[in-house]
């Protein structure tokens, strides 16, 4: 029972933020990082290649959650760690990572 409330967990988020890749991917405006500032298309040189290097930051955080999910099904202790280890690392890296991209294609 534990890992199938484990799997009901992980899945959607990890479903969450492969969606929230590819929508910022496919994106004609510039995608923001949901931290309540909207990046204008002025500020962006390069939107398409913008979106894309956002759409593979979430995709690739959203690598822990598809990683614990799997991991889940045979060992639950492992994934909870590889999942809390992957969130309070993953979280700062997150921000720096988009601080980075927005550096790069700013105006």
């Amino acid at each position: 029972m534990e890992r199938v409330l484990w799997l009901i967990i992980m899945i959607p988020i990890g479903i969450l933020f492969t969606c929230l890749g590819i929508c910022a991917w496919r994106r004609k405006k510039p995608m923001w990082f949901w931290s309540g500032r909207e990046v204008r298309e002025t500020e962006i040189s390069d939107i398409p290649a913008y979106n894309k290097a956002n759409g593979l930051m979430w995709t690739a955080f959203s690598a822990v959650f598809w990683a614990g999910a799997v991991l889940g099904l045979f060992q639950l202790d492992i994934a909870g760690i590889v999942v809390a280890v992957g969130t309070i690392v993953g979280i700062p890296v997150l921000f720096l990572t988009y601080k980075r991209i927005y550096s790069k294609y700013k105006r």
